[in-house]
């Protein structure tokens, strides 16, 4: 008697294998991209305007078809159960569809009608999503009155109403005051911790990702580059980095010898300061402070900078990603 096969559980997460999307003329604005985001996952896809993220997930959430290649979301084919993937997953999209005509709670209400809620269940989910996004107050004024943070963190809202499995980002804080980007994360953050929510959250902020992700996939032109946790990526970079500001400009040349010794000198992102990568093998920050004081030099400042995400991003890309900029004050 033959033993009878075991069903194999669907996979719950996303995976996509070989993925690719040709546009007319022959641009390959995604290229054969291959990834996986586990259940319950915060998953930070990382790259520039242009690199492929915002076409991936329109792929993804069936709202484009694939060129080639195949994708499994929430445990359902993307181009074979377009309709069943959309029952299980949420998304908040760049462009915010919003209606300024309706109210906050109007808007919760539609969503939920859409979904096929019923009548006496949507006024309690209305008033428990708008309470989690903060908008309470406001649930009754029109949405053509909202800032920009607000309508964002209604739009989440909206993407929440049928309690999805799995939520595309696509950028949502893009534009975003500091306190209103803060919010956003914390929100994010408990839907996966908490709720077990799957993430993937598609941005150009580094400092977004560091914070919020498990793991982080870099693309660049339509290929992922590198994929792991934020620690890990920047664990691969190496040690830290010392920066070093001469006091009087006529040093700079003997600071540069005496940098010389613990690695490769190179300009540092101050105006005329001089930086050297750390590594196990060439000493550590109280050596070189010892060095610069037995070369008698002075310097104006001294700061040891670790790897960050930036530093990842230009080792794997060749280039800055322009949110690295807007992370600073933050």
């Amino acid at each position: 008697m033959s033993t009878p096969k075991r069903r194999r559980k669907p996979f719950l997460g996303i995976a996509a294998r070989g993925l690719v999307k040709v546009y007319k003329g022959g641009i390959r604005a995604v290229d054969g991209i291959d990834l996986t985001v586990r259940p319950g996952e915060i998953y930070g896809f990382l790259g520039p305007n242009g690199a492929g993220k915002s076409t991936t997930v329109h792929m993804l959430t069936t709202l484009i078809p694939p060129t080639a290649g195949r994708a499994i979301v929430g445990g359902f084919d993307i181009t074979k159960q377009p309709e069943k993937v959309r029952r299980v997953m949420g998304a908040a999209l760049q462009e915010v569809a919003l209606d300024p005509h309706l109210t906050g709670r109007e808007h919760v209400h539609l969503q939920a009608a859409l979904q096929g809620m019923p009548r006496a269940e949507r006024e309690p989910r209305a008033k428990e999503l708008l309470a989690r996004v903060g908008l309470s107050e406001a649930a009754g004024r029109k949405t053509g009155a909202y800032s920009g943070g607000m309508k964002r963190r209604l739009d989440l809202a909206l993407a929440l109403v049928h309690r999805p499995r799995i939520l595309f980002l696509d950028e949502p804080t893009t534009g975003l005051d500091v306190q209103s980007r803060t919010a956003m994360w914390e929100e994010v953050r408990r839907l996966a911790h908490d709720d077990g929510v799957t993430v993937m959250l598609t941005t150009q902020y580094l400092e977004e990702a560091d914070v919020l992700a498990d793991r982080v996939g870099i693309i660049h032109l339509g290929h992922i580059v590198a994929e792991d946790t934020p620690a890990a990526l920047k664990a691969e970079i190496g040690r830290p980095r010392v920066q070093v500001v001469p006091a009087k400009r006529g040093d700079r040349g003997k600071i540069a010898k005496v940098l010389e010794r613990f690695g490769t000198v190179g300009d540092g992102t101050q105006r005329g300061s001089l930086s050297v990568r750390l590594t196990d093998a060439n000493g550590s920050l109280p050596d070189i402070v010892r060095a610069l004081d037995r070369g008698k030099v002075t310097v104006a400042d001294l700061e040891m900078h670790a790897p960050s995400l930036d530093d990842v991003f230009l080792a794997k890309t060749g280039t800055r990603l322009e949110g690295a900029e807007e992370d600073a004050p933050a």
